[in-house]
């Protein structure tokens, strides 16, 4: 990614933090493998400070959309009261195969982290961690339904998990979707389509959205969504 292109997908930028489209496919910071990483980019993204912008929460490699950045030390301590606090609020967008059981709903789903010898997943459990997702399904067609999201909890993979235990796997999703339900090249549907900071006490909150990615499109165009 070139400084121009990173720079292309600030979608916010104050004097405490910045709020970029994470594009799908790139991991926020490096794994056990290594490999391109968004932090290896970050320092387009210091607009005259001396310092680069840190990582205020994450997003998976494969989830596209809203992600904020904070600028320095006070931005990030900021921030991450904020989220400790459970009051940013974030909405996401999936295309899901099947019909969810009502158009809406909540799903309380506790979860916890199973650990195989091959590598880890997130799997529903009663005595695992609070996760709480609500839902609402804006189309239908196709067999695919088109579902806002709104996780009222932070676990990992928790949409994904959530709507696959319903039946309902996000299109493109490599772990908790049906095998050979898709192509195999196909990337997750699922976008961070706006998030919501109360980060100043005198001012409304800061509401920043994301274009939905091009991987939508043919999705797109069989639900009646607007790229």
């Amino acid at each position: 990614m070139t400084r121009e292109e990173l720079q292309a997908r600030v979608l916010y930028r104050d004097g405490l933090m910045i709020v970029i489209d994470k594009p799908a496919g790139l991991p926020v910071h490096a794994g056990p493998g290594g490999g391109p990483n968004l932090e290896m980019y970050l320092e387009a993204l210091r607009y005259g400070l001396a310092t680069n912008p840190g990582l205020a929460h994450r997003l998976d490699r494969d989830t596209s959309g809203c992600l904020i950045l904070g600028r320095h030390h006070k931005g990030l301590g900021r921030l991450g009261k904020l989220f400790a606090a459970g009051k940013i609020r974030k909405t996401y967008w999936a295309v899901v195969l099947g019909d969810l059981p009502q158009e809406a709903g909540v799903i309380d789903m506790p979860l916890r982290k199973l650990t195989p010898e091959f590598g880890w997943r997130m799997v529903p459990d009663p005595t695992g961690m609070s996760a709480i997702t609500e839902y609402r399904v804006l189309a239908k067609a196709g067999g695919k339904s088109f579902v806002e999201l709104k996780p009222l909890t932070g676990r990992t993979h928790q949409l994904r998990v959530h709507l696959s235990a319903l039946g309902c796997p996000i299109i493109g999703d490599s772990i908790y979707g049906i095998p050979d339900a898709w192509p195999r090249d196909t990337m997750l549907h699922l976008h961070a389509r706006n998030i919501t900071i109360p980060v100043y006490v005198e001012k409304p909150p800061v509401f920043v959205e994301a274009p939905l990615p091009t991987h939508w499109r043919k999705a797109a165009e069989e639900l009646g969504i607007s790229l």
